[in-house]
């Protein structure tokens, strides 16, 4: 039996891994936006599952949430930061105050709970930090700019976390999920729609995100959407009870798809510049 803590434990992955671990046996600590989000489970499972609520935007009371929970609960095995939301819309028309927030959360949130918890992880000596990120943590595309941004940042962040931490037997794993059928139409924010944006790929892509599709065939919509959460939610608990894998681990064929042709492309432009790069170094300098 593991004892794991999520966060954002309510729709989306989370839903399928906090109940495929409750019915396995495992404990669960929770955290949700919303104070009895997880009622149901909570009458189902008793002190199995802990819950709580927590603001991902303050450093304070993220700090006081763990510390309770490993006070409470003893030992805490598994760190899964899934709290994110999107935003979508052409950067243009994303305010700065929605990219403020959406790093506050995707990116802020899931690096003070890794803070937090690392003083226990090293206290008991282990841990296992599954960090979520998104298969726009490896490339970005018209209308999801700023979104892409933040996983990419996480992606950053949590690569090197991983190497920092590694001596103190604390695992990392960056979950790069593609799309989900789950909250499938009209999930996150929306920047402005501008005027001078309207019949381009951007105004395109925006609309069909929000499923402001006109005669759209929901049922058909979701067959193009590749990720099962129950299948994701399988692969990530295996990953953290064979205790050993890669640092990123790709969920779904889309996600594998895009994220190998968009580091081919990133590669063959690399190596295209090449000549111009080392033409560029001073005449002195020692490889």
């Amino acid at each position: 039996m593991k004892t794991w803590f999520i966060t954002g434990a309510t729709g989306g992955l989370a839903t399928s891994v906090v109940s495929k671990l409750l019915k396995r046996g495992d404990r669960v600590a929770a955290t949700t936006h919303r104070e009895g989000a997880l009622s149901d489970l909570k009458s189902q499972y008793g002190d199995q599952l802990w819950e709580t609520t927590m603001d991902l935007k303050s450093d304070q009371d993220i700090k006081e949430v763990v510390d309770k929970a490993f006070n409470e609960l003893g030992t805490i095995d598994v760190l899964l930061n899934n709290a994110a939301y999107g935003l979508y819309g052409a950067v243009e028309g994303i305010s700065a105050e929605q990219v403020e927030d959406v790093f506050a959360v995707n990116l802020f949130g899931s690096l003070s709970t890794a803070r937090a918890f690392m003083p226990h992880f090293r206290e008991q000596g282990h841990g296992h930090i599954i960090q979520i990120s998104s298969m726009a943590g490896e490339y970005s595309t018209q209308a999801m700019g700023m979104y892409s941004s933040s996983k990419w940042a996480v992606e950053a962040a949590f690569e090197a976390l991983a190497t920092e931490v590694a001596p103190f037997n604390v695992q990392t794993t960056i979950v790069e999920p593609g799309g989900i059928r789950t909250n499938f139409v009209g999930g996150g924010v929306f920047g402005a729609d501008l005027p001078a944006y309207e019949g381009t790929v951007v105004d395109q892509i925006t609309h069909q995100i929000k499923g402001d599709v006109p005669g759209i065939d929901v049922e058909a919509y979701i067959k193009m959407i590749a990720g099962d959460p129950q299948k994701m939610a399988d692969q990530i608990i295996k990953r953290v009870d064979e205790g050993k894998g890669a640092l990123r681990m790709t969920l779904g064929s889309d996600s594998y798809n895009k994220i190998h042709e968009a580091l081919s492309n990133r590669l063959t432009a690399l190596e295209n510049q090449k000549d111009i790069a080392y033409s560029t170094d001073a005449d002195d300098y020692q490889r």
